[in-house]
């Protein structure tokens, strides 16, 4: 796998640590160029190539990775004349490590196919400190193959690789964990408004459940913004929250499955982005239901 050439569009939050680790395990990339030139320049001083278009980056690459912000940029990216789908040879693969609708990554991994090329899902799990560090988390949907092809190259920038099965599977999966997380995010959200409105502080809060059953990686992150107002303890805007959880409720539609706490997760984060509160990252969706309920998580 060293010897094959790789490509990477989206580098932002997730994409710029991966790419970072790409490039430092020896692999040849080639990255698309973006309006936020940081992340491209640090990759050019790295040893990346920059080209212009998504065809372009196929041409020049066997593997193209995409980490972007969901399934309406994925096609544009696969479609049209400049789209990777018209520069990738037979036998490449795309790999989608976005979040995307199952549905999507489906009717885009069958017209690939009809050129030789491999649409691989592999969504990401973790923050963007892991990206950096090249310990993220990844769920894979692929034939066993195409799985033992990539995973030297999965292996630079995730401590967890983890082949959940056929093409799409991985986001769905992918679906599921942001449901839980989601969920967690809305449900310590309303029970820290109930808490204040009740006289108990988050400080009290936390003093019971920190080093109990309920404490996770995801609360700890969560509590990190609460408690030290630590803008950055989990960078995944609201705006992208409440798109997942769109995603989980259509997942749902097609299913047949009623999934009325999916809902009301959804909407709490729908309500954040209606009130401007898009570009906050999750954890802060704890100061959204307080103030509407008329309480302050911040410490006085």
């Amino acid at each position: 796998m060293a010897d094959e050439r790789i490509g990477f569009i989206g580098l932002g939050l997730m994409g710029h640590g991966m790419a970072k680790n790409i490039v430092e395990k020896g692999y040849p990339l080639t990255v698309m160029g973006h309006r936020n030139r940081g992340p491209v320049e640090d990759m050019v001083r790295r040893g990346a190539r920059e080209v212009r278009t998504a065809r372009e980056v196929a041409e020049n690459a066997d593997v193209v990775f995409l980490c972007v912000t969901g399934s309406a940029q994925v096609e544009a990216l696969v479609r049209g004349p400049d789209g990777l789908a018209a520069g990738m040879a037979r036998g490449g693969s795309i790999v989608d490590a976005s979040t995307s609708d199952p549905t999507s990554t489906l009717a885009l991994a069958a017209e690939l196919a009809q050129r030789g090329v491999t649409l691989v899902d592999a969504p990401l799990s973790r923050t963007p400190k892991e990206a950096w560090e090249g310990t993220l988390d990844t769920m894979v949907g692929c034939d066993e193959a195409t799985f033992a092809r990539l995973k030297p190259v999965l292996d630079a920038w995730a401590a967890r690789v983890i082949h959940v099965g056929r093409t799409g599977d991985g986001h769905k999966m992918k679906l599921v964990n942001n449901f839980i997380a989601m969920g967690y995010a809305a449900l310590y959200s309303e029970a820290l408004a109930l808490a204040a409105k009740a006289g108990l502080s988050p400080q009290q809060f936390d003093g019971v459940i920190r080093g109990g059953r309920m404490e996770c990686g995801f609360y700890q992150t969560f509590m990190r913004y609460v408690l030290e107002r630590d803008r950055d303890a989990h960078k995944f805007t609201l705006r992208n929250a409440l798109k997942d959880t769109t995603y989980i409720e259509a997942m749902a539609g097609a299913a047949g499955v009623a999934n009325p706490i999916g809902n009301a997760v959804k909407n709490a984060f729908a309500i954040a982005v209606a009130t401007g509160r898009g570009d906050d990252y999750v954890p802060m969706l704890s100061d959204v239901v307080a103030g509407l309920n008329g309480v302050s998580l911040a410490k006085e």
